[in-house]
């Protein structure tokens, strides 16, 4: 693995995707060196990024930029090699989540036991079911119209056992990089295999669109499948919010 590519591949896919659903909703902003993407009525992407390390100066920015958009998450990459972070730290930040970015070279499409659907979204419907269901494995919402604005742009996946909607999935391609998001399966329906089943499904469809990775960024609950499915860690992504 060529780790450096990895890296920023990872962060390019994610941070594309920010960017990406945000803009038709007029929510992407560039502000030299710092992005931001926040869509009203949404818990997500609401985040703030630069491609550089923190610096004091580039974090006065940070606050200027969080006053007038309260709300705004800011993913730390633990790829400088500095302390920077503890900037965030004296400053009165806490940590909302750490996620550790990974990766896996495609090879060999993987077997489906087929007792789940996936229907791609693509009516008003469907995105309202989405919405509703996808904050049920995930601790904030993303509205209906960030779905309805972002059906060619982004996959958004319904994903059903037995005819009822039980989980969420989203893929995004950035070149040869499919990246995997919002793999999600409600409470009551844990436990037994689906994340896996849904994970497989998304690496089959990262190999016939031609990708060469599948990357994604694992929270602690998820992280074992991935290492089971061959992912390998890259870096630690902190995520920074002003208490």
């Amino acid at each position: 693995m060529h780790t450096i590519n990895l890296i920023k591949d990872n962060i390019d896919n994610l941070t594309t995707l920010w960017k990406t659903v945000a803009t038709p909703l007029l929510s992407y902003h560039k502000n030299d060196p710092f992005e931001f993407s926040q869509i009203k009525n949404s818990g997500w992407p609401n985040r703030l990024w630069s491609r550089e390390d923190i610096t004091e100066k580039s974090f006065q920015q940070i606050l200027k930029t969080m006053e007038k958009n309260p709300g705004l998450v800011i993913p730390y990459w633990d790829i400088f090699g500095s302390n920077s972070k503890e900037i965030f730290e004296k400053n009165g930040f806490h940590i909302r989540i750490q996620l550790v970015a990974m990766a896996l070279k495609l090879g060999e499409k993987l077997p489906l036991q087929n007792n789940l659907t996936f229907k791609r979204v693509l009516n008003e419907e469907h995105a309202k079911t989405w919405s509703d269901i996808y904050p049920l494995s995930f601790s904030y919402v993303i509205s209906k119209e960030t779905l309805v604005h972002n059906y060619e742009n982004v996959k958004f996946y319904l994903v059903h056992f037995e005819g009822k909607a039980i989980g969420t999935l989203t893929l995004f391609q950035t070149e040869k990089t499919m990246g995997i998001h919002g793999v999600g399966v409600i409470p009551e329906m844990r436990k037994k295999g689906f994340a896996e089943e849904i994970m497989k499904f998304a690496i089959n469809e990262a190999i016939d669109a031609n990708c060469e990775y599948a990357q994604l960024q694992a929270s602690a609950l998820g992280k074992g499948i991935y290492t089971r499915l061959g992912f390998e860690d890259l870096f630690t992504i902190t995520n920074y919010q002003l208490t």
